[in-house]
């Protein structure tokens, strides 16, 4: 199908989707550029693609050739891209493998990140607080790589899903500059589950107390701290180890 209005109702619900509310009504997001296109046929999650010509036609998904008007409309990017798809929601699945809880992330890129990671080192499921930053946000997806198509990733209460984790045997591990042990001076168990503090004010108090241990990562005088998405990269590259 060929649309060339910017006032047509299609390119009006497209446009819908680059805020929260609607993504969460629709149940559906916005992907952009042929990496996360490709990334997202994968997993069977593209519902509809929306491009300038019909070179991104694939079977029994709906194709829309639109002007490049339109797509710079339902763009998010400043630069321009040729193709532009709506995706469902992935399903939730079980908790699995090696668990990365975070705890209240707000900037997507250290979200992007922390995925982009869990997925390279073996983090195989991630626990996000309620009050982290929009999974579906397109800083988020841009900035993983399309590896948020590859990680199972969860939205829960923290305090419910260490108490999970605790009878399913997990060994939790939380992040403490103050009380904690030295990265390297720490032996993982078969079960892990690593808690991820917020950028500016760490751990939650009430999540400490399901720590079994602490951890802490050593850096020169020279450097104050490092971001969440660095931090948990560094630890997830340790545990995989």
């Amino acid at each position: 199908m060929k649309i060339e209005s910017l006032q047509n109702n299609r390119v009006k619900e497209w446009c819908k989707l680059k805020e929260k509310k609607y993504r969460d009504q629709f149940n559906c997001f916005l992907i952009e550029g042929t990496h996360l296109l490709k990334e997202a046929l994968k997993m069977n999650l593209v519902k509809e693609i929306i491009a300038i010509d019909t070179s991104f036609e694939q079977q029994d998904i709906p194709l829309y050739e639109v002007t490049p008007e339109i797509l710079k409309k339902i763009s998010n990017q400043v630069s321009s891209t040729n193709v532009i798809a709506v995706c469902e929601k992935k399903k939730i699945e079980k908790i699995k493998g090696n668990v990365c809880l975070l705890d209240d992330i707000q900037d997507p890129g250290n979200l992007g990140t922390i995925i982009r990671s869990a997925v390279a080192f073996n983090i195989n499921t991630l626990i996000l607080s309620n009050a982290t930053v929009d999974l579906y946000n397109e800083k988020v997806i841009r900035s993983s790589e399309g590896m948020i198509f590859h990680c199972n990733i969860i939205k829960q209460d923290l305090k419910e899903a260490c108490k999970m984790l605790e009878k399913e045997k997990y060994k939790i591990y939380g992040t403490d500059v103050v009380d904690g042990k030295k990265l390297q001076d720490i032996t993982f168990s078969q079960k892990n589950a690593i808690i991820i503090g917020n950028e500016g004010k760490g751990m939650h108090e009430q999540l400490k107390e399901y720590c079994q241990e602490k951890i802490y990562i050593p850096m020169t005088s020279s450097c104050e701290s490092l971001n969440a998405g660095v931090s948990a990269s560094i630890i997830f590259y340790e545990m995989q180890k």
